[in-house]
């Protein structure tokens, strides 16, 4: 067998703004899988759902600020250089041509995953990559349909198994359930509340600087 690189985790998401619940989800994940990094992922125009509130750069901005302190997190920018609307087939094909010999491993919280089957061209996202899934116990797996067969047909249970091929597995693993959206800090803001302990306090001072999420904007 050849010898694979330390696995690489990809966290995608629109960051509006990048809180706790994102954070703590990552390090529990890069640490149970025993990957070398985790890369974030700012999307540009997210294709499911409603633009962002904050911009593209200052959503950009608050995820460099979140992850400074942090040796194992960076900044993958790319979604944002290309300016179009975001698909994580096109990250990750551009990922696969960087990281030649590595295990790439897509993290999603599970109501992200219970819609997997609806992302574009996924079937070859699930080939590219690993998909890890945090799961949370108020979610429950579905018995019939597309998803269910999926796990059906890729479930591992070693996390050894991420370094036997390049992608194709899927890995479900238990992380705190930390009950914090992002809707629910944009809304405390417009409401001129405070949702410190909620997001990084560096993020929440770029927030105030910036003036993102007035009343007008949520």
């Amino acid at each position: 067998m050849y010898h694979l690189h330390q696995a690489v985790g990809i966290l995608g998401g629109t960051f509006d703004p990048i809180h706790f619940g994102h954070l703590r989800m990552a390090l529990e994940l890069h640490n149970a899988m025993d990957l070398a990094e985790v890369r974030f992922v700012p999307c540009y125009q997210p294709v499911h759902r409603k633009l962002p509130s904050a911009s593209p750069e200052q959503r950009l901005a608050m995820v460099k600020k979140a992850i400074a302190t942090e040796p194992h997190f960076h900044v993958d920018a790319q979604e944002i250089r290309r300016k179009d609307p975001s698909f994580m087939i096109d990250t990750l094909i551009e990922l696969r041509k960087e990281l030649t010999n590595t295990p790439l491993c897509l993290l999603l919280g599970i109501d992200a995953f219970l819609h997997f089957s609806s992302w574009h061209r996924w079937e070859e996202i699930i080939n590219l990559s690993h998909l890890i899934v945090a799961h949370r116990p108020q979610y429950q797996l579905p018995h019939t349909g597309i998803i269910a067969d999926l796990v059906k047909e890729r479930l591992q249970t070693e996390v050894s198994a991420i370094y036997t091929s390049l992608g194709g597995y899927i890995l479900l693993h238990p992380v705190t359930s930390l009950d914090i959206s992002a809707t629910d800090i944009r809304k405390q803001i417009a409401m001129g509340k405070n949702p410190r302990y909620l997001l990084p306090e560096s993020v929440y001072d770029y927030i105030q600087q910036q003036g993102i999420y007035s009343i007008t904007r949520v």
